[in-house]
């Protein structure tokens, strides 16, 4: 999972691109970039690290031009600890081109031997983000030649694209002297929205990211969603054009954001990322009831912080009282999207801390937004303990996470998960040490999210119900990613030794 972000307009983008980046920092922590056009060059700058750590004042000096993007990063494919991993890419032909890429393409592997031994163009990392950068450039490549470019050529490369790859992408690209494209997945996977917003000079700036907290904190409208398989074009003018570029396209967005990634500010889809989450905790509820005796829970404490919003509204529809039992440290990072078991393990004690006033001689119902690969729960079901707690019940609201993700979240083997073999919530009791464990249901997931937006015909569930939703995943396919992942972690592993 990472954040994206595109600008045009007629006075610097930098300052705003890294305020973006900033409301998107809870996409990925791992490395950060931003390019910038300034006429026809570009000016860029990216490294490992948060936003803030990035960027000096060196930096954004040095990030001249009108239109820009940037991008958040949070590894899924490629190696988490080489600064050449991180984007914005480039590529010198045709134009030049910066690219910025949110999700993992499922046919990363057979994509980047077609690109060699057909169109002749080298891959430089293991990164899938810049096989689709030289697959966009390619399509243009073969459009453009002996003509100039025109939003209806690049619509017709977006075309090209969409027949080539496979899996979850959204996408934002520079183009030098041209303008600035954005296109969606044709089963709208990932997230793509955008604003604009008039200036004192009456130039219509627009942004493009991944969610609409980074438009609205920067001051921007939010226009809408790009659709499923939808491209928009914005010319260095600012005039902007949108053309549906897929045969079939569906939107069947991510559940997995709406439950834990997005920021509760934020609107997807149509959805409320907060009154989604407000939604599950109804649903919850109802599991809840059905499995444990609520004269036998004295109090709900969530989990901080996505899981909030949740715990309020099931501890108001089952009549029991809420608390804030649980205190978070707010300068460590997210344990779940830490690269390595042993630092996120490490990490729970440094982030959360339980207040015995709330859990001494108390049945206490704990709720989370989800249980991955249970470490972080274990650690916490202790620490309560710890503080007094006599029983301790923990509730998801969202399903076992049984099969791997292959669209963008960095959960890839059966081995890494919890409930990747099939434990039954009693097991998983056992082994994260509470008394009884409460998970919501696929059913109760969909129904939560749909009545949020009827509109939508189905989500993307494919981590809780392992459907996935591009037709093109078996058992073969998983085995490989899982082979392809242990080696992976083997190479970094070695990389970082050598280094020390």
């Amino acid at each position: 999972m990472c954040g994206i972000v595109g600008m045009v307009s007629d006075s610097p983008v930098n300052q705003r691109l890294y305020d973006a980046l900033l409301l998107l920092q809870h996409r990925g922590q791992d490395a950060a970039g931003i390019a910038t056009l300034d006429g026809l060059t570009f000016h860029h700058h990216k490294a490992l690290g948060l936003v803030n750590e990035v960027f000096r004042t060196r930096n954004m000096r040095n990030l001249k031009g009108n239109a820009g993007i940037g991008h958040t990063r949070y590894p899924t494919a490629g190696c988490s600890s080489s600064s050449d991993e991180a984007q914005p890419f480039y590529v010198n032909a045709p134009y030049g081109i910066m690219f910025a890429h949110n999700g993992n393409l499922t046919n990363a592997t057979a994509l980047k031997q077609e690109l060699y031994e057909k169109d002749h163009r080298h891959i430089n990392t293991s990164s899938d983000s810049e096989a689709l950068l030289n697959v966009l450039a390619d399509e243009i490549s073969r459009l453009v030649q002996g003509s100039s470019l025109t939003a209806d050529k690049v619509f017709e490369a977006v075309r090209g694209v969409h027949h080539r790859i496979r899996g979850g992408y959204a996408c934002i690209a520079l183009i030098a002297g041209k303008g600035l494209l954005a296109f969606r997945d044709p089963n709208g996977i990932r997230p793509l929205c955008f604003g604009s917003y008039v200036n004192e000079r009456g130039f219509t700036e627009y942004m493009v990211a991944s969610e609409s907290v980074a438009l609205i904190g920067t001051g921007f409208t939010m226009d809408g969603d790009i659709a499923p398989g939808e491209a928009i074009w914005i010319d260095m003018q600012g005039h902007m054009s949108r053309c549906q570029c897929a045969d079939n396209p569906k939107l069947t967005p991510c559940a997995f954001e709406l439950v834990y990634f997005a920021r509760p500010d934020s609107v997807m889809d149509g959805i409320s990322v907060y009154g989604a989450r407000l939604r599950l905790g109804e649903y919850l509820a109802d599991e809840v009831a059905r499995s444990i005796n609520l004269k036998d829970i004295d109090v709900v404490i969530p989990i901080p912080d996505s899981a909030r919003p949740c715990a309020q509204q099931l501890a108001a529809k089952l009549g029991l009282p809420y608390r804030e039992g649980i205190i978070k440290n707010r300068y460590v990072g997210r344990t779940f999207i830490m690269p390595g078991q042993a630092v996120r393990k490490k990490s729970v004690r440094q982030k959360l801390n339980a207040m015995p006033v709330e859990f001494r001689d108390k049945n206490v119902l704990l709720v989370d937004d989800s249980i991955v690969r249970g470490t972080t729960m274990g650690e916490i079901v202790a620490m309560v303990r710890s503080a007094g707690a006599k029983k301790v019940y923990v509730a998801s609201s969202a399903p076992r996470v049984c099969f791997p993700n292959v669209y963008g979240i960095d959960m890839p083997t059966r081995s890494e998960l919890l409930c990747g073999d099939g434990k039954g919530e009693d097991e998983v009791a056992r082994i994260i040490g509470a008394d009884k464990v409460v998970y919501q249901s696929v059913d109760g997931l969909r129904g939560a999210l749909s009545d949020m937006n009827p509109s939508i015909p189905d989500f993307d569930c494919s981590c809780f119900d392992g459907h996935y939703v591009t037709g093109d995943i078996d058992e073969a396919y998983l085995e490989k990613l899982e082979a392809e992942k242990r080696e992976a972690k083997e190479a970094d592993k070695a990389r970082k030794a050598e280094e020390d």
